[in-house]
């Protein structure tokens, strides 16, 4: 096996010095990997030219199956980060490390997402207004998906009556605030996304300003008088706004989009 090791680098280091491009220097290797194939196929057991490249063929396809594994990896990667680039302008371009492209690669191979729309997941600014048993998905979801900038206002702390529907929180972080406890486990979920907790109550005077600073609004708030308040933020601000509301087994979901046409 030592043989057939040291003449593969051998043809690779005699590629390399006569310049020889890459393919053609790893084609003399499968070349030679077929041929070792080969000689262990067709000479009998303790044949001395077979001993000398390791006397089973079993070695030399697992060996090939590694190097496949290998090789399939890396170029999936090439093209998941070629589909992210898209065809944005270069200044435009938000770069992915490979960690996230590994990450997000389910989101990437999908026809509907592909790069340019995980890159305008992770340019998106999004606002959860309530960090409790509607919140607590939609802060984890938006996380794990890329959302790149989420803030998330509250103004109320972990109570235990809360674990069993706000699974965002945790026993441990019980009297911890809410936008605060949503921070840790949204930031343990995806260390990639910004996350802005806003540890207050949403009043008129900052929601105005406060709202048009994010792209889209989701409304998860428990009473009318916030929800009144988020929809007139986002009318004046031109934002849509996502709103849902639950009681016992009955709940809704709407978006408000008032500035293409639709109602608030």
């Amino acid at each position: 096996m030592t043989l057939v090791l040291g003449l593969a680098v051998a043809l690779w280091g005699l590629g390399w010095l006569l310049g020889t491009p890459v393919r053609l220097r790893w084609a003399m290797i499968g070349l030679l990997w077929v041929a070792v194939v080969v000689v262990n196929l067709a000479l009998p057991a303790g044949h001395a030219l077979r001993q000398a490249t390791g006397g089973d063929v079993r070695v030399w396809l697992v060996l090939a199956l590694v190097a496949g594994l290998g090789f399939g990896y890396r170029t999936l990667l090439g093209r998941l980060r070629a589909r992210a680039a898209g065809t944005a302008p270069v200044a435009a371009r938000v770069a992915f490390s490979d960690s996230e492209l590994d990450r997000y690669a389910r989101h990437i191979m999908l026809r509907e997402i592909g790069g340019p729309g995980q890159r305008r997941l992770k340019e998106a600014r999004v606002l959860v207004v309530g960090a409790g048993g509607l919140g607590s998905p939609v802060l984890l979801y938006l996380a794990a998906a890329g959302v790149g900038c989420i803030g998330v206002i509250d103004d109320d702390s972990v109570d235990a009556s809360n674990l069993q529907r706000q699974i965002i929180h945790t026993d441990q972080r019980i009297g911890v605030a809410k936008v605060q406890s949503a921070e840790v486990a949204m930031k343990a979920l995806n260390p990639y996304v910004s996350v802005r907790p806003y540890q207050r109550r949403l009043t008129p005077e900052i929601a105005a300003e406060l709202v048009a600073d994010y792209d889209l609004v989701l409304d998860g708030s428990d009473n009318f008088d916030t929800r009144y308040l988020v929809n007139r933020a986002c009318v004046a601000a031109g934002k849509p706004l996502v709103a849902a509301a639950i009681t016992q087994w009955e709940g809704q979901l709407l978006i408000y989009d008032p500035a293409s046409g639709g109602p608030c």
